[in-house]
C-alpha cells in the first residue's frame, strides 16, 4: 500500500520548487524569457507628459490617485539600482 500513496502524486511531487522543473528550462527566472508578445497599455509619463506604452496595466494607489508611470527615458532616472 505505501507504494500506492508514493505514485499518486501526494507529497513526492510539488514540494518546493516541483521537483525536476525547479532547476530547468531556459532561463526563465530574471532572464525575461520568451513569452511571445506582451499586451502593451497607453500610458502618459509622470515626468515629461509624453504619451508611452508600457507592458502592464497602469493602476492607482491605494489612495486612488493614479500611479506614476515613467516613459523608458524618464525612467532611467527613477531606477534605484
Amino acid at each position: 500500500m505505501e507504494n500506492d500513496r508514493r505514485s499518486s502524486g501526494g507529497a513526492g511531487r510539488g514540494g518546493f520548487g516541483g521537483g525536476r522543473n525547479r532547476f530547468s528550462g531556459g532561463g526563465s527566472s530574471g532572464g525575461g524569457g520568451n513569452f511571445g508578445p506582451r499586451e502593451m497599455h497607453k500610458a502618459v509619463c509622470g515626468d515629461c507628459g509624453k504619451e508611452c506604452e508600457v507592458p502592464f496595466k497602469p493602476s492607482n494607489g491605494p489612495d486612488g490617485s493614479p500611479r506614476p508611470v515613467y516613459c523608458r527615458d524618464c525612467y532611467q532616472n527613477h531606477k534605484k539600482f
